[in-house]
């Protein structure tokens, strides 16, 4: 239901948009024909990390550097791509993380839990600081990523693309959004 307005949002702020459509039951696939992207399927859904691993190989064997991933479920604005674009710029080695406010009111308590324990472990394994380890709104430096090997392939495997990427020397920057 969402899918939609977030891709024609996102192309306002960038002219080349990759959609993984991991293996839908509904009318995404005919949602995403009439939409000026490139759209990559899975016949059944294989996870996130699947789909992530579909859309950032597509990525880099299309000659781009760098790619952002935004969750089509509304939660993230593409109008703040922007901002990462910006700080990915000035670092462009550098992964970007989208950073929500996990404090606001509206943030149910369990998931804000979960998160923080996310950011404790992270922060224990990598000795970096992110206040935001599960945010799938990102911006990959795909040549940082070259050779890595995903353990997972289901949600888990975002925060797995953080701790290997931190372990082979990138730093991961979080951005506000």
């Amino acid at each position: 239901g969402t899918v939609a307005d977030v891709v024609e949002r996102a192309l306002k702020v960038c002219p080349d948009v990759i959609v993984v459509n991991d293996g839908s039951t509904d009318n995404t696939s005919a949602v995403l024909c009439g939409l000026d992207v490139v759209t990559l399927s899975h016949e059944h859904n294989m996870g996130k990390g699947e789909a992530l691993k579909t859309g950032l190989y597509y990525a880099g064997d299309n000659g781009f550097t760098h790619a952002i991933t935004i969750d089509s479920d509304g939660q993230h604005f593409p109008e703040d791509i922007p901002a990462m674009i910006e700080a990915s710029r000035e670092h462009p080695d550098r992964m970007i993380v989208g950073c929500r406010n996990l404090t606001s009111e509206n943030m149910p308590r369990k998931s804000t839990f979960a998160n923080r324990f996310s950011n404790f472990w992270f922060r224990l394994q990598t000795a970096q600081k992110l206040s935001d380890t599960q945010s799938g709104f990102r911006i990959y430096p795909l040549e940082s990523l070259h050779g890595m090997r995903l353990i997972t392939s289901k949600y888990e495997a975002e925060l797995e693309l953080l701790v290997f990427a931190a372990w082979n020397g990138v730093t991961v920057q979080g951005v506000p959004v």
